[in-house]
């Protein structure tokens, strides 16, 4: 029951979101302010857009820097170490949930 609960609820809530959008283009929204709305209003186009196409352009630009020019910025040290296959070292331990099949692990010679 609780399975089908949620995989139901969000297709309700669509429903939900759909009739409130019919509701709201056929009856049309209120000012119960009585403001002049128009007035108060930013265009979307020039400004949003040119505001969202720089914030892309430099996340962008910062992401490719890490990428291209310095990769290994982020990276552990460790991780450019040559592998032992026969030993594994001090430094690695796995999570609390697998400690007990990394104890058996080690256990055997």
């Amino acid at each position: 029951r609780f399975y089908t609960l949620h995989f139901l609820l969000p297709f309700v809530m669509v429903a939900f979101v759909f009739i409130h959008l019919f509701f709201l283009h056929e009856k049309g929204s209120n000012n119960p302010l009585g403001i002049d709305s128009s007035s108060m209003c930013v265009p979307f186009h020039p400004f949003y857009t040119v505001k969202d196409l720089f914030g892309y352009v430099c996340f962008s630009f910062f992401f490719m820097y890490l990428v291209c020019v310095d990769p290994e910025l982020l990276g552990n040290h460790l991780n450019y170490w040559p592998a032992n296959p026969m030993k594994t070292p001090i430094h690695v331990q796995p999570e609390w949930y697998f400690m007990f099949a990394y104890a058996i692990l080690r256990s055997i010679p």
